[in-house]
């Protein structure tokens, strides 16, 4: 079964890219909000979180990893994890954009399907198998729920 297609005159990929970097920049707002309510990890588990436990992974120091600045009397607020957040969130707007100018099947359940998608291949699959987050099966269920709910969010 082939792929529907979009006729290739319709398709802008300089604006869907454009739209995937500000939309990005959102979700991954709206995704932090989201954790706000429903914090993924306990706080022992958040001492280090995987965007942390990722940088260490590929060779940086514990002491970057964990730099942080305070902003309005909240001191401790990990700079370089809100920049791999970021930076996580404009990579897989943008993809999914770029993909979606092609492939509109991408934006199944208005682009919820893929947020699971994600969610699945990183919080069950890649990240367990890296070491930077424990099994699934050794996951709270509340880690499931925030994340599992926070990537349907974050794409829808």
């Amino acid at each position: 079964m082939a792929l529907t297609q979009t006729e290739p005159s319709r398709r802008n990929y300089r604006v869907a890219i454009l739209v995937g970097v500000i939309a990005g920049a959102v979700a991954a707002i709206v995704k932090f909000g989201w954790e706000v309510p429903l914090p993924p990890r306990t706080p022992e588990r958040a001492v280090t979180n995987p965007p942390q436990a990722f940088l260490e992974l590929l060779g940086f120091s514990d002491n970057f990893v964990h730099s942080s600045y305070s902003f309005n009397g909240n001191d401790g607020l990990p700079w370089v994890s809100f920049i791999v957040h970021f930076g996580f969130s404009i990579f897989f707007a943008v993809l999914y954009t770029v993909v979606a100018e092609r492939f509109p099947q991408i934006k199944l359940w208005q682009g919820a399907a893929y947020g699971v998608a994600i969610w699945i291949a990183f919080h069950v699959v890649i990240m367990p198998l890296m070491g930077v987050v424990p099994a699934p099966w050794d996951q709270p269920f509340e880690e499931h729920f925030s994340e599992l709910f926070g990537h349907i969010i974050w794409t829808w």
